[in-house]
């Protein structure tokens, strides 16, 4: 069953995925060598609180902290810790927050420093990937049809694409139906309407798309130890083009003054 949204509950979805796209770039201009992943949770926690929100994933089935911060070979839900970024580095920020009963939730792969080539194209085409599956976001497509755009752009640059983790319906809870996954054939999965809200989040690999869990019950790593990055947008299906809820804007007025 999925949930459509009206107009007025797509609106106030837009307010949390808001601040969750204003404390990435509250964390975005910290990053650098010699910052922990802890403090990068401290200030996102302290910023979402100050601006009347709740982190979304702090306890969400036992996770400790407000983000998830994923270096190098980790693809998703690392615990930040007391790990100190190194230059070269690249840091996958997972956040969530619950805004007046509604969901937010976005990711950016950021550089720490200067970064080899091959790192910065791998986030290019992750990016990319994720532009490609919005277009197909629009009612009277499949879920289907996103999930071949984002595989079609990741593969094409010779990037594999994680197949365990998905993207995934967002409204009154952080999960919701349909299942988005990044790989798929057009044509296939659920029909999607106006009003529904999913959030889009390409998982790519800079070797093998196989991955496993760290002992942590969370840490999601690539089997290869070669490099994962990961973008994230919540979007709301429109008739025309997709309505997207998420911004990368703020990080990137941020990135662009570093």
């Amino acid at each position: 069953m999925l949930y459509l949204k009206t107009d007025e509950e797509v609106e106030q979805l837009r307010k949390s995925n808001m601040l969750v796209s204003k404390a990435l770039a509250e964390v975005a201009v910290l990053i650098c060598p010699g910052v922990s992943t802890l403090y990068l949770d401290k200030v996102a926690d302290e910023f979402i609180h100050d601006n009347g929100g709740l982190p979304a994933f702090k306890g969400y089935g036992g996770f400790p902290n407000t983000l998830c911060t994923s270096v190098n070979d980790e693809v998703v839900h690392g615990i930040p810790s007391g790990y100190i970024l190194k230059e070269g580095d690249i840091i996958s920020i997972d956040c969530g927050v619950i805004l007046d009963g509604w969901y937010g939730d976005s990711a950016y792969t950021f550089a720490v420093g200067e970064i080899k080539k091959d790192l910065k194209r791998l986030l290019d085409f992750t990016r990319l990937s994720l532009e490609e599956g919005v277009k197909e976001a629009i009612a009277g497509n499949r879920v289907g049809d996103i999930s071949w755009a984002v595989q079609s752009k990741a593969e094409s640059g010779g990037y594999s694409v994680v197949r365990e983790l998905v993207g995934h319906g967002l409204g009154r809870k952080l999960h919701e139906p349909p299942e988005v996954p990044n790989y798929g054939k057009r044509g296939t999965g659920p029909k999607m309407e106006k009003g529904l809200v999913i959030c889009i989040e390409p998982m790519i690999n800079l070797g093998k798309k196989e991955t496993f869990q760290m002992k942590d019950g969370w840490t999601i790593r690539t089997a290869d130890g070669k490099p994962s990055a990961h973008f994230e947008y919540a979007v709301a299906i429109d008739r025309e083009r997709a309505d997207v809820l998420t911004t990368f804007k703020f990080i990137e007025e941020v990135l662009n003054k570093m």
